[in-house]
Parts: structure tokens; sequence; C-alpha cells
């Protein structure tokens, strides 16, 4: 490396993103301040979720119109193997959030098996902000599914678009 050169700190943010909600914004924001370029990758089909409420790239427009003012912030959809796709776009880090132990027990399992695939390929954990240590995507849509307000749970779009797809 050439003297004043320096190496960008990419990461990925993976997540099925469905929906998105003002906990995921939380983290990707305190994420986007960490590194110097973020890629927020949407799970095309989630393998632990049967189907999801939105489509790909509905997830990814919600995310991508959220984080429109974060300028080291990029979205894309990916079905590959989250090493994988980490290396093809060449981040370094994985980034994700952890609200409570069973996160934890989940994800470290996933590290593991990450690590196994690609040991150059670090894991960071960003604890949940305690205003949104009990948010996730399957509560808000059992809430938006029951007529609950979501409207602070989520970015606003988000909330018009459950909200439609609820009354269907």
């Amino acid at each position: 490396m050439s003297e004043g050169a320096r190496t960008i700190r990419k990461a990925v943010c993976p997540g099925s993103y469905d929906p998105a909600t003002n906990g995921h914004l939380d983290i990707i924001g305190r994420a986007a301040r960490i590194f110097d370029h973020v890629i927020i990758g949407v799970v095309d089909q989630p393998v632990r979720k049967q189907k999801t409420l939105f489509t790909a790239e509905e997830r990814a427009g919600f995310i991508e119109r959220a984080t429109a003012d974060l300028d080291n912030v990029e979205v894309m959809v990916f079905s590959t193997l989250l090493v994988g796709f980490a290396r093809e776009n060449g981040a370094t880090t994985i980034v994700k959030g952890l609200r409570a132990i069973s996160d934890f027990e989940y994800e470290f399992e996933m590290n593991q098996l990450n690590r196994k695939l690609d040991p150059g390929i670090e894991s960071a954990y960003v604890m949940a902000s305690p205003e949104y240590s009990f948010l996730s995507s399957t509560g808000v849509k059992e809430l938006a599914t029951f007529g609950g307000d979501v409207s602070d749970l989520v970015p606003v779009e988000v909330a018009t678009a459950l909200s439609e797809r609820m009354k269907r």
C-alpha cells in the first residue's frame, strides 16, 4: 500500500427486512458511522421464514428511501451464501443487531458457520438501542394484522404499505 493510501472499510448488514423497522434503521445508521461503506443485503428468500409479506424489490426500495440521507449506504438484494455475498462485494465485516439472548444464540451459531466458510470475514454485533430492544419485523406484522398502530415502529412508507397489504 502506498503512503497515504488506506483501505476502505466495507461491511454488509444483512437481513430479510420484512418489513424494515426503525430498529433496523438504527443499526444501519450506526454501522454507517463506523464503516466507510455499508451494503444493506436484502435476502431474496429467507430460509427461516416461509414467505415474505413484501417482495425483495419492495423491501429493498423501502430501505433505499429510508436511508437516502446516508451517502455511504447502498442496498442490494442477494440470494447466495452471506459470506460469498460479502466477499463478492469486497466487504470484510458482517454487521448484525442483537436485541436479546435469543438473538445471541442464533447469531453465535451463524458466526461459527460463517467463520468456517471464510475466516477472513469478521462479524460485528451492534446492541439494539433500548427503545428498539423489543422490536421485530414479526411483531410489527402481528400488530398490523390486527389493526394495531405501527406508525412509530417503522418508516412512514412502510406503515402505509403494511396497512394497505393487511386490508387485502
